[in-house]
């Protein structure tokens, strides 16, 4: 007599209910549509701007918003018919260069602000202040008089020197986001002896991360794309533009060929895109001005 064995039971999970899998997306789009939406906005310029750089010249700025053909040796005839790579050495130059500068200025001097408990602190803040709300264009014929006599026009020094002596912006956002940093760290730093420069560079900075990050985006992307400077001081000589002034000229020249211009308005978006996808955690932290982590 044969036995009969019995098959194991088999545990199954229950399927998993659609319709509520259905309200949890819905209830996540509705959560999130305004966010949604503003990221449509803001992506879909972008998305067209490529899909234009990679039509022909005949098809651009038609009805057509999806390539017929696809011709991605655009971006090699950008190279062909114009120093690109030029512009962006003389751009990464100009940018690098202030940014450095200006928060090695900018950075002791919101220190101070913050910090350091000084007779007339509060009236240099105002200052401070005044000095970030002045137009640039109200300073621009004296300065461009003395960068002349100087004989440095024609050249990015008019744009890089000025950095050595702070930036009001980024004074003040660095200035804001110190005052985030509990005093009691100082305070136990000085009496271990340590004076304020080392308080500075041993305690402050390691905890102003975020803070530094942020503002040095911010000086970077005005950097590279500042067209008012670099046209005011380099526009006799070719030899020192950067990516903004050349690719007004580019579009000035090439105005019919769309395709082009927007093949190299892209070359010159994306090494930000890049930077910023890879900063954006330090940028969003020293924006909202978080301090520290304890």
């Amino acid at each position: 007599m044969t036995a009969v064995l019995d098959q194991p039971s088999v545990l199954t999970a229950p399927a998993p209910d659609r319709k509520y899998q259905r309200q949890r997306r819905l209830a996540w789009i509705g959560k999130h549509s305004i966010a949604i939406a503003l990221g449509i906005m803001f992506v879909t310029p972008v998305v067209y701007l490529v899909l234009l750089s990679l039509m022909t010249s005949d098809q651009a700025l038609t009805a057509d918003y999806w390539p017929n053909t696809w011709h991605p040796e655009n971006y090699v005839r950008v190279f062909q018919v114009t120093p690109l790579p030029h512009y962006l050495l003389n751009t990464v130059v100009y940018a690098v260069s202030s940014t450095v500068l200006v928060l090695l200025s900018s950075v002791p001097a919101a220190y101070a602000l913050a910090k350091l408990k000084f007779r007339g602190s509060n009236a240099l803040f105002l200052l401070v202040i005044c000095v970030m709300m002045l137009p640039p264009q109200v300073v621009t014929v004296p300065l461009y008089l003395m960068w002349a006599n100087a004989g440095l026009t024609g050249s990015l020094w008019p744009l890089i020197i000025p950095a050595l002596f702070g930036d009001a912006f980024c004074i003040f956002l660095l200035r804001q986001f110190l005052l985030t940093i509990p005093s009691e760290y100082l305070d136990a730093a000085r009496v271990d002896g340590c004076g304020e420069w080392r308080t500075l560079l041993r305690v402050v900075l390691p905890m102003a991360r975020p803070g530094i990050a942020a503002a040095g985006l911010f000086q970077f992307f005005y950097c590279w794309n500042d067209y008012y400077g670099p046209l005011l001081y380099t526009s006799e000589n070719e030899s020192s533009w950067t990516l903004s002034l050349g690719l007004a000229s580019f579009h000035s020249v090439h105005h019919v060929d769309w395709n082009l211009v927007t093949a190299a308005t892209v070359l010159a978006m994306a090494p930000l895109i890049v930077i910023f996808f890879f900063a954006q955690r330090a940028f969003v932290q020293g924006i909202t001005l978080t301090g520290f982590k304890g």
